[in-house]
């Protein structure tokens, strides 16, 4: 990886304690009127250096204006979301408005023919695929259709954005809960019960937040409250957001047809790895197949233990899959979760999180002052991320649940990296308890992290359109879903898995783990298909209720059968950012498998191979297809061998 001579420019000021609405807004609308002067000036300019690189500032600054978004989910005060929001929607318009404007692309569509001249001034590589990537996004936009086409085609996308804010900001804003009695706490750690004490009714309530949620599906022993409150979590935005998602797929639908496409899912896939949307219902019909048998004996496993709490089951619910799951891996395979739990407390996982990779990838992480670093919250942790002794980047850690929260976990820019211009800088959002984290939240963590590492490391180059997490969309969980791996590491979890007395995890207890982990794969597949095919399906085709066709895909791809009076569709926020494209986590676990078999599991720190893959896969952001990027660390191209090896395990 190399670096430019010059001093890194410095991480942008944040208001801290200051005036975060007038700041939100004049930093989105001072990005974007920058943006429209560069957008003329690439109008103006002659000569490939002068557009393309008028068009960089342009992008640059666009990307600025649109990071407003981040605010609309992270800010605790709600009048800065709801500005964010709109401002989101002005920038949204005007993007749509540059996609359509075909005097900026005949600009630049004739300085793609002149580059194909012999005179012509010469593109590097990177400079032919932006203008090669720009010209494609531009037709993807419908620039070269006729009038009315383009005109209805801005109509929807200015439709879209309202119609995904609002999905998304109904799952947000909705956080459900169950009141009840302490009993029905029982299997639930004494921190869990601690934490969550009887009102003045007797009553205890829990909520659909995460660290609520996920404790007690996996140790609550109540299978009726389990029943309850995994009914709240899978009605929160119902159903509100059932006529928003049916409103959204129309509209989705009328673009694609508009733009040539049979169906949402082939213009969805035609810059995605997959290349078709038949190939998306294809894959998940190879997966399904693939974790049939498996999935089946996991479910036989599960149902006999279930009977023998409840002798005349017929079925394993959704419910009942986390917490019987738990049980088999507690007395087959001598895992007590509930043990586990107290090797991780979460200042602990944090700090090791960033001494792992910090010593995996060769990065530095310095803590930054809270008054420093000016961020919206006081729980929010900043680091300055260092390589070769140089500041590359700034990230920032908000990580615990509040009021009016993205409910979920993801990492979001907050700074497009420009070399010479502007710091990378990322923000990750999660919602983890600040004691005690399941071992599953930790792994959730270093793949979240990824993300973060992924954005900083890719943002060291010249160009706006490749910079951090730039590769095709169904390529940019494969980097985090590796990362996993070293959470799974007896060696590397001794450095940071301690308990409350200072023991560090017995390695032969991180060898139960790993060996209890290997259950539930095929179950796992099988539901992550569920969710794939409700993904694909609901956009490939109109259909008028979402929740019995999606019960009715629950049905054929999972084992557990659909939850009776639950419309989780509504809940799904992937239905809004990833579209047709949730396949996209298997298929990167695909490619994540095919990546980590290059790394010797005696020395997961290699540095010769751990720098290879941060240079060759990481640092060069979307400079290439994600394809030649792996051919290019591996040798070779990838394949389907490791992860059907995993899955055989």
């Amino acid at each position: 990886m190399t670096h430019e001579t010059h001093v890194p420019p410095a991480p942008i000021d944040l208001p801290g304690a200051g005036d975060w609405l007038g700041w939100v807004a004049a930093r989105c609308e001072g990005q974007l009127d920058e943006a429209r002067r560069l957008v003329e000036q690439v109008k103006a300019a002659s000569g490939a250096a002068d557009v393309l690189g008028a068009w960089n500032a342009a992008e640059t600054a666009l990307g600025n204006a649109g990071s407003v978004a981040l605010w609309a989910e992270v800010h605790p005060d709600a009048a800065v979301r709801d500005r964010a929001d709109e401002l989101g929607q002005v920038v949204q318009r005007y993007v749509t408005e540059l996609g359509l404007d075909r005097d900026l692309y005949a600009v630049l569509a004739d300085l793609a023919d002149l580059a194909a001249t012999p005179e012509a001034e010469a593109l590097d590589a990177d400079a032919r695929r932006v203008l090669d990537h720009t010209l494609r996004d531009f037709r993807r936009a419908g620039v070269d259709r006729d009038e009315a086409t383009r005109e209805r085609l801005r109509e929807l996308s200015e439709r879209s954005v309202l119609l995904s804010q609002d999905f998304g900001r109904h799952i947000r804003d909705d956080v459900r809960s169950v009141r009840l009695a302490p009993e029905q706490l029982a299997g639930l750690p004494d921190d869990y019960r601690t934490a969550h004490p009887a009102d003045d009714d007797g009553l205890v309530t829990i909520t659909t937040d995460y660290p609520d949620l996920v404790p007690f599906m996996t140790f609550g022993a109540d299978g009726a409250a389990r029943r309850e409150l995994s009914l709240a979590a899978n009605n929160v935005a119902w159903p509100v957001n059932d006529q928003v998602l049916q409103d959204l797929l129309a509209v989705r639908r009328e673009t694609a047809t508009l733009l040539g496409h049979d169906s949402w899912p082939d213009y969805d896939t035609e810059v995605k790895m997959i290349g078709s949307g038949r190939a998306v219902a294809d894959f998940i019909d190879r997966i399904s197949d693939a974790a049939h048998q498996r999935a089946g004996r996991e479910l036989g496993v599960l149902l006999e233990r279930k009977r023998q709490d409840e002798p005349d089951a017929e079925t394993v619910e959704t419910y009942d899959s986390r917490y019987y799951s738990e049980l088999v891996r507690r007395e087959q395979y001598d895992v007590d979760g509930q043990v586990v739990r107290t090797y991780f407390p979460f200042d602990q996982v944090r700090q090791g999180l960033l001494d792992v990779t910090g010593r995996l990838f060769g990065l530095d992480w310095t803590p930054v002052p809270q008054a420093e670093a000016g961020t919206w919250h006081e729980d929010v942790a900043s680091y300055d991320v260092g390589l070769d002794g140089v500041r590359i980047g700034r990230i920032h850690l908000d990580l615990h649940p509040r009021e009016g929260k993205f409910k979920h976990a993801a990492q979001f820019d907050m700074v497009t990296g420009i070399a010479g211009r502007q710091l990378p800088e990322g923000v990750l959002v999660c919602n983890f308890s600040s004691g005690l984290m399941e071992h599953d939240e930790v792994v959730t963590l270093f793949h979240e992290f990824g993300h973060l590492v992924h954005h900083v490391l890719g943002g060291q180059g010249a160009w706006a359109r490749f910079s951090g997490v730039a590769t095709e969309w169904d390529f940019v969980e494969a980097p985090s879903q590796m990362l996993e791996e070293w959470a799974w590491d007896a060696g590397v979890l001794a450095t940071f898995a301690r308990n409350g007395a200072g023991e560090t995890i017995p390695a032969e207890l991180v060898a139960a783990m790993r060996r209890a982990d290997h259950f539930g794969k095929g179950t796992h597949a099988a539901q992550q298909m569920a969710y794939a095919a409700r993904s694909y399906f609901f956009h490939a085709g109109p259909h008028d209720d979402l929740t019995a066709y999606g019960d009715e895909l629950q049905r054929r791809y999972s084992v557990f059968p659909p939850l009776q009076g639950a419309h989780m569709h509504c809940a799904f926020g992937h239905l809004d950012g990833y579209s047709s494209g949730y396949y996209t986590y298997m298929w990167s676990l695909v490619i994540a498998k095919d990546l980590f078999s290059a790394f010797d599991e005696a020395d997961l720190f290699a540095p010769d191979v751990a720098h290879a893959y941060r240079d060759k896969v990481l640092a060069m952001g979307g400079r290439r297809d994600a394809a030649d990027l792996v051919e290019d660390f591996l040798g070779r191209p990838y394949s389907f061998d490791a992860w059907e090896a995993w899955l055989a395990e």
